[in-house]
């Protein structure tokens, strides 16, 4: 199963946004990188939410709830995302600078792309970090 990383400014729309809509339509992508990534997505595909600014840390859990489209006047895709579980301890970018094991992850390396994969060794580690897996 696909695994990505959804950046959110919270100030602008947050974590607790999602919960208290429950699905949204994910949008304003524009880098090219991130586009192709958003591409990439299929429903039922999990995503961690991401909170960038002050804060720096994923604080949720979201899925992917539709393929990729656009409105007939923009050319960013839009993706339907729902709120699925928040983390019991938010990770920090920090925390994941920190472990040494991820300088080639994209949240590492590229901090400003705004949609990023995320592998199965980076969703575990994440997951365990928070206290949902030991």
């Amino acid at each position: 199963m696909p695994y990505w990383l959804l950046k959110t400014e919270p100030s602008e729309y947050s974590w607790a946004d999602l919960v208290r809509e429950a699905v949204t339509v994910w949008d304003g992508v524009k880098a090219a990188p991130a586009i192709k990534n958003i591409q990439r997505m299929k429903p039922g595909d999990k995503a961690l939410i991401y909170h960038t600014g002050k804060e720096r840390r994923i604080v949720g859990i979201a899925e992917i709830t539709s393929l990729p489209y656009y409105k007939p006047t923009s050319s960013e895709p839009l993706i339907k995302v729902a709120a699925r579980e928040e983390l019991p301890t938010a990770v920090t970018l920090k925390t994941i600078k920190d472990s040494g094991s991820f300088k080639d992850w994209d949240l590492v390396r590229l901090p400003r792309l705004s949609v990023v994969p995320v592998s199965e060794t980076q969703w575990t580690y994440v997951l365990t970090r928070a206290g949902l897996r030991n």
